[in-house]
């Protein structure tokens, strides 16, 4: 006969949720995961479940950020194998023939393992509360399946235009969001400011969340995120408009439109932080005019995405013109 036990070993009960990560999630943060693989499950219960250690990687305890690799075995409590899916809000996109006529005017170049897109200005990347028209749903809608959906991997605000580029699958995604990450991928944008900005400017400003209704905001602080944008002029409408080049090398929010304010020429159409000063009145349409304009990727290939119409018009009206294919930064 034994002696009193400390009970069952809690890593052999049989109920335990045993997953093995499928190859296409190499490499792929554990919280993100967890959050794909049981509908309704939010950030802050994964966090909780990884510290105590209810979840855990070939037995061993993670955190939200590890990466996890092909092959390894998730142990997680049995209660979420059996989560109730949740009431999803708006119904999702569906893709009509509209749908993918849509879709397919926007794209104006495609790789191995990606699309690049044109995205027009008022159409936002990805959902918020009670919005129902956004690319991400379009792409949801579009896909046969998982495993054949395109995936964003890096985005431009609802108001700007421009490209934007799509990964084919989970995979490219991960390659193409490091090399976005890695600053491989060189972007540049065109705006319409006020002003008579001089032929050339290093904009280094730390940007932070904080100003406006609610702090939602960005300003620059000293105390905020590095930030760096170039400027070059290509062509002033005499002093009171100008159409710039502008080459982010930080991904801040709003980067681009706060930096143009802060240095007294903001982007026409930007009322949120060029003020009214952003809206010159006249035959200039009151949108935003800020265009993502071109992408060099890491090969050297460079996509051009033509400019919106509301755009194209202003220019046309101050005898303005968008520069040749042979254009780049001095």
């Amino acid at each position: 006969m034994t002696g009193g036990g400390s009970g069952p070993d809690p890593d052999k009960r049989p109920d335990w949720w045993l997953v093995a990560v499928p190859a296409d999630e190499d490499d792929t943060r554990i919280d993100r995961f967890l959050r794909r693989l049981v509908p309704g499950l939010t950030q802050g219960p994964v966090e909780k479940m990884l510290r105590s250690g209810l979840i855990r990687i070939d037995g061993a305890k993670a955190k939200p950020a590890t990466r996890l690799v092909a092959g390894q075995q998730l142990r997680l409590p049995p209660h979420l194998r059996d989560a109730p899916v949740p009431d999803q809000g708006p119904k999702p996109v569906v893709a009509t023939p509209q749908l993918r006529s849509q879709f397919a005017e926007m794209v104006v170049a495609e790789g191995d393992d990606w699309i690049a897109i044109n995205k027009p200005s008022g159409l936002a990347v990805q959902g918020g509360s009670g919005m129902t028209r956004h690319l991400d749903g379009m792409l949801q809608a579009l896909a046969s399946g998982e495993d054949d959906r395109m995936r964003l991997v890096h985005r431009i605000d609802k108001d700007t235009s421009g490209l934007l580029l799509l990964a084919r699958d989970r995979s490219a995604a991960r390659r193409l969001t490091r090399a976005f990450q890695a600053q491989e991928m060189e972007k540049t944008y065109l705006a319409l400011v006020t002003g008579a900005p001089p032929p050339s400017m290093d904009i280094d400003n730390p940007l932070m969340k904080g100003g406006g209704a609610g702090g939602e905001m960005m300003i620059v602080s000293p105390e905020g995120q590095s930030a760096y944008t170039e400027m070059q002029l290509i062509e002033a409408a005499g002093r009171r408009l100008a159409l710039v080049a502008l080459r982010p090398h930080t991904g801040r929010t709003h980067q681009l439109r706060v930096h143009m304010a802060h240095v007294g020429h903001p982007i026409i159409g930007d009322g949120k932080y060029g003020g009214a000063g952003a809206h010159p009145g006249g035959t200039i349409a009151k949108r935003l005019h800020l265009h993502a304009w071109r992408l060099r990727l890491p090969d050297g290939r460079m996509i051009e995405a033509p400019l919106q119409a509301h755009f194209q018009q202003s220019l046309g009206l101050l005898g303005l013109a968008v520069p040749g294919a042979d254009w780049q930064f001095a």
